[in-house]
């Protein structure tokens, strides 16, 4: 059972989403103040965390990029006004996903599950049947979910992994932004092109000094390095 940590301090949200959340089979705990949920983290494992923007103590971008120091795991922001800005600057710490508030209690839950799934597989690599990649200077282990550039492993979250096996899948490939919207998203949502620009420069500054993800003007991103074979 999927186990989910909620950091929000109003305590009035955390009964019923615990409660909503174990309908589709989750475990959702919640801590008021992002120092205990730092504690939280540290002490137990979670597959996921929601964060609230407006937080005491520190701001959900601060603990977004707290938790980035220490911890991979699939993060979604609750944003009260769902402005552009919230967005951009959550996904530039790390955040995997957005929901504005208010929101319904299943589109959370929609969006945990999302994530969650594609942390599990990566449908991408199953389709071709194979699930190490092997570049020259890069390594993507499918199965353990595991990227080493020139021998070192890279830390990636599960949007950064995931767009890095879907650019792998077919090398050379020019993939749009609303393609790799569409493909890692996995549910109806708004297109939010700003978003995938974001997780590119992410992914592109972990990979360094690899150059392996070219952009094609008004077209979108390639992978573009040479395929050898696994020693």
């Amino acid at each position: 059972m999927p186990r989910i940590l909620l950091i929000d301090d109003d305590e009035h949200l955390a009964a019923p989403l615990t409660t909503y959340f174990a309908r589709f089979g989750c475990t959702l705990e919640s801590a008021v103040r992002p120092s205990e949920g730092l504690a939280r983290l540290r002490a137990g494992t979670y597959d996921a965390a929601i964060l609230d923007v407006m937080l005491p103590e520190m701001d959900g971008f601060a603990l977004c990029r707290e938790i980035r120091k220490e911890s991979d795991i699939p993060i979604v922001m609750l944003t009260a006004r769902g402005e552009v800005m919230d967005r951009v600057v959550g996904l530039e710490l790390g955040a995997d996903d957005y929901v504005p508030k208010p929101f319904e209690p299943r589109e959370l839950v929609a969006r945990v599950q999302t994530i969650l799934r594609r942390q599990r597989s990566t449908p991408q690599a199953a389709a071709i049947g194979t699930q190490y990649r092997v570049f020259d200077g890069l390594s993507i282990d499918l199965d353990r979910r595991q990227v080493l550039r020139h021998g070192e492993r890279v830390e990636l979250t599960g949007t950064e992994f995931e767009l890095l096996a879907l650019l792998a899948a077919e090398p050379g490939k020019v993939f749009s932004r609303d393609d790799i919207l569409n493909r890692l998203r996995g549910h109806e949502a708004e297109l939010y092109t700003r978003a995938v620009d974001i997780v590119v420069s992410r992914l592109r500054k972990k990979l360094e000094p690899l150059d392996c993800i070219k952009t094609l003007r008004n077209a979108g991103y390639a992978l573009a390095v040479a395929r050898s074979e696994p020693a």
